[in-house]
């Protein structure tokens, strides 16, 4: 007999999503259109709000080392800019990719398991393009902090040169702050998000449309020819302002991957209504006031305040880059959490920072990694126009991935001809794949940097999968079939003692070591048996009438199997409870949970190289244990060890 689960209606509040903010339906439930486009401005937008600060200077840094910062240079790296604005944000990610969700869902990883659901089943293509995806975001994780809150800081050479030797220290006692709090959880400062970017897009809006009259013929820069006629007739000078022009579309991704928070409207209206039009007012200022005064090539977007502002306008971007930053975290700790129900690493501990907000998670190894990371990149590039040659390689290289998936959903998961979903992808890709050969110039000048961060992540993932999937079909080879034992059991019964003993495994056809152990150890057996898996769906979250199914296998054994979203934490306590709302005798008083704890050692007859032996056995080290990662009550479980060889 099976028994589904029956506890009531979906709620959807119950999963995480890429930042830190309530679920969708929460969000829904809290605040209209106006709070959550609100919403939307604090938290999705923040990464590419804060581009103005260095995407023209360091597009047009490359004119000024040629001696070519002309007229038709400046209006062309605007037009450039603006065109990357429309296509590659408004349209691709606006109205053509946010069509293609998870059941409400964005994000590379998600993407890549409405693919695999399309086609069936795994696809080895499809994984190593979500793969690649995940591990291209975190060069973007390390990158965005560094110099979103360098460039900003650099503001403050302007207010006075005394600053100028200290831009370096505020800049890192900023990010070791920011990195510092995230433990504490970000639920009272993301309240704060959505009214300072306001301002923030307000001011720079402002600030561009009072200089567009300083040169009035930049207006011009709307016309698409300007760009591509300079792109064209600028050789390999038009082909590196063109990566640099792309500084001005990172963060693009997070529209999609935050659909969950806000739904496709929010985003929408307030991207077309509020944010483009703020954008593209600060660069068309940017343009004009560098076209009346050359000399403000060095730092355009400060220079647009009066020397009055500028010293405010350096706390309000600071402000700014710090939102931008955290929104960039936080879904770091998202995107790891979802590779880790995906089975990609190892279950890391995961705390969670509120008890109201799924979303607020803090994974401290991860925090530290990111902290080393950023800082290294801060002291070895010392300024955030050398950090732009590292910046936007993971970017484009994930907005490629994004564009490769969303074909394979446009074709398997809505029906398209093969020719007419090629033909509807085709313009995308060839953008996509246009910036990302034009940013791969920068690869000698610091691009190798996240390429090498993400060619990392990309092997530990690998491994991870490679080793597990390995060790999961030794396990099965060496165990008895669970209902083999239940017959064996029946004929010649154990020591039966009360209560209840639940038995965790990750496959639920064969008894658990844990049970073997117990019984081949302490040769007794509790009088109600429960074997538990715990399965991840291909969807972000699970309603909760459809968490869980009991199977009656014998009157004393039962088996139970709990399906959690890529984007849920695992809370087997709760599970737990629902299923004795459904008639399942429990009492954690009376209940043991008994997990088997694995040493894996190495094998000299693995199939893998020693060196990703080593680097396995090294991973299952820094794996947090069942109790913690299940949620179960340290006082109710028993270990039982073993060693095991790949």
């Amino acid at each position: 007999m099976t028994q589904r689960s029956d506890a009531g209606p979906a709620s959807g509040g119950d999963g995480s999503e890429r930042r830190a903010l309530p679920a969708q339906g929460a969000e829904h439930a809290k605040g209209g259109l106006v709070g959550l486009i609100i919403g939307s401005i604090g938290v999705v937008y923040g990464d590419i709000g804060t581009s103005p600060l260095y995407a023209l200077r360091e597009s047009l840094a490359h004119s000024v080392q040629a001696d070519a910062l002309t007229e038709e240079a400046v209006i062309g790296a605007i037009s450039l800019l603006i065109f990357a604005l429309i296509f590659t944000v408004t349209i691709k990610y606006v109205l053509v990719l946010m069509r293609a969700d998870n059941r409400g869902e964005g994000g590379t990883l998600s993407l890549m398991a409405l693919a695999q659901s399309a086609l069936g089943g795994g696809s080895t293509p499809v994984f190593i393009l979500g793969v690649a995806g995940a591990a291209l975001f975190s060069g973007d994780a390390i990158i965005t902090p560094a110099i979103s809150v360098m460039s900003a800081i650099e503001g403050l050479e302007l207010v006075t040169d005394r600053f100028n030797e200290f831009v370096l220290p505020i800049t890192i006692a900023i990010l070791v702050t920011l990195f510092w709090a995230q433990s504490h959880g970000t639920a009272r400062v993301a309240a704060l998000f959505g009214p300072i970017m306001i301002v923030f897009f307000l001011i720079i809006g402002a600030l561009g449309l009072m200089h567009i009259g300083d040169a009035p013929e930049v207006l011009t820069a709307f016309d698409p020819r300007q760009g591509v006629v300079f792109l064209l007739s600028h050789g390999w000078l038009g082909f590196a302002i063109l990566g640099s022009v792309f500084l001005g579309v990172t963060g693009a991704e997070a529209l999609y991957a935050d659909m969950g928070h806000f739904g496709r409207v929010p985003i929408r209206v307030a991207w077309l209504s509020f944010v483009l039009p703020a954008l593209l007012l600060n660069y068309l200022g940017q343009g004009a006031l560098i076209l009346s005064r050359p000399e403000a090539v060095g730092n355009p977007f400060f220079l647009l305040a009066p020397e009055w502002g500028l010293l405010p306008l350096v706390i309000l971007s600071t402000l700014a880059t710090i939102i931008a930053s955290q929104a960039v975290i936080t879904g770091a700790f998202s995107i790891v959490r979802q590779a880790i129900q995906l089975g990609l690493l190892p279950r890391l501990e995961i705390t969670h920072t509120s008890a109201s907000q799924e979303g607020q998670i803090y994974i401290g190894r991860i925090n530290r990694l990111l902290l080393i990371g950023v800082l290294l990149l801060v002291i070895a590039f010392k300024s955030s126009s050398a950090l732009a040659s590292a910046y936007g390689i993971a970017v484009t290289g994930t907005m490629v991935v994004t564009t490769a998936l969303a074909f394979v959903v446009v074709w398997r998961k809505w029906g398209w001809p093969l020719w007419a979903a090629a033909l509807f992808i085709s313009p995308l890709l060839t953008v996509d794949l246009a910036f990302l050969a034009a940013n791969l110039m920068k690869v000698k000048d610091g691009g190798w940097a996240p390429l090498a961060l993400a060619g990392c992540v990309m092997i530990v993932m690998w491994t991870w999968t490679r080793g597990t999937r390995l060790l999961a079909e030794k396990t099965h080879r060496d165990s008895i079939p669970l209902m083999e034992l239940i017959a064996m059991l029946q004929k010649s019964p154990p020591t039966r003692v009360p209560g209840t003993a639940i038995f965790l495994t990750s496959d639920p056809a064969v008894a658990p070591q844990a049970l073997m152990h117990n019984l081949k150890h302490n040769k007794v057996l509790h009088e109600r048996v429960l074997v538990m898996c715990v399965k991840t769906e291909d969807r972000p979250r699970v309603a909760p009438q459809n968490r869980f199914e009991i199977e009656r296998l014998a009157d004393d054994f039962h088996r139970a199997t709990l399906h959690y979203g890529f984007m849920e934490s695992p809370r087997v306590p709760a599970a737990l409870a629902a299923m004795r709302k459904t008639g399942f005798k429990y009492d954690i008083m009376t209940t043991s949970f008994f997990l088997g704890r694995r040493s894996i050692k190495e094998s000299p007859s693995s199939e893998m190289p020693v060196w990703q032996d080593k680097l396995y056995v090294a991973l299952t080290h820094q794996a947090a244990n069942a109790t913690d990662f299940f949620s179960i009550p340290t006082d109710r479980v028993v270990e039982l060890g073993a060693q095991v060889t790949i």
